[in-house]
C-alpha cells in the first residue's frame, strides 16, 4: 500500500482544517461526523486519507489523547486482522519497554504542546492511544509512525504488514 505525507505531519504544527469535500470523506470513514478539528497528514497515492491528526480537545472541551487516527480502509483492516491475531500482545514481548515509554512521552509531549496555555479544563492524558505504558492499540501505534512519528510498535506493525515480512525478519503474522 503506497501511501505519502502531506504537509504537517508529525511534529508540533497548527492544525491544516481540511476543505469540505476532505472533511465529508473523513466522515464517511470514521462512519460519524468528526467532534473536533484535524488535518490530513497521510493519504495514499489517490489522495484519499489514511492518517488524521487530531487536535488536543475535541469542539466541546472533552480531552482527545488520540492524536493520530488510521482511517485508511485498507490500512485499518489489516491492522485490526493483525491485532485479531494476537499482534497486540506479540508487539508487546518483541518491543523494548523503555523504547517504547520514550515514545509514550513524546507522543504525549506532541499533543500536550498544542493545548491553549489559558485551557483551565480536563486534559487528555496518556501516550499512544491514551495508555501511559504498554502496548493498547496497534491502529494508533501505526497511525503515528505512518505520519512519521518514532514508534517502535509503528514499525513493528509495518515489518509485520510488509507483504515480504518473513523473508525480511519481521514478526510472525
Amino acid at each position: 500500500m503506497e501511501m505519502r505525507r502531506t504537509r504537517g505531519s508529525a511534529g508540533p504544527r497548527a492544525l491544516e482544517e481540511p476543505g469540505s469535500v476532505t472533511h465529508a470523506r473523513v466522515a464517511e470513514l470514521l462512519g460519524r461526523r468528526p467532534q473536533g478539528r484535524f488535518s490530513v497528514v497521510v493519504s495514499d497515492v489517490d489522495g484519499d486519507p489514511v492518517v488524521v491528526r487530531n487536535a488536543p480537545l475535541l469542539d466541546d472541551g472533552t480531552p482527545m489523547p488520540t492524536r493520530y487516527w488510521l482511517v485508511g480502509p485498507a490500512q485499518a483492516l489489516a491492522v485490526g486482522r493483525l491485532e485479531a491475531a494476537g499482534g497486540v500482545r506479540r508487539a508487546a514481548a518483541d518491543v523494548d519497554p523503555e523504547v517504547l515509554a520514550r515514545a509514550h512521552r513524546a507522543y504525549a509531549a506532541e499533543r500536550d504542546a498544542e493545548i491553549p496555555a489559558a485551557h483551565t479544563g480536563p486534559r487528555p492524558h496518556g501516550g499512544v492511544g491514551g495508555t501511559r505504558t504498554g502496548v493498547k492499540c496497534l491502529h494508533a501505534h501505526y497511525a503515528w509512525f505512518l505520519a512519521g512519528g518514532d514508534d517502535p510498535v509503528g514499525r513493528w506493525v509495518a515489518a509485520a504488514l510488509a507483504p515480504d515480512a518473513e523473508a525480511e525478519g519481521a514478526p510472525e503474522r
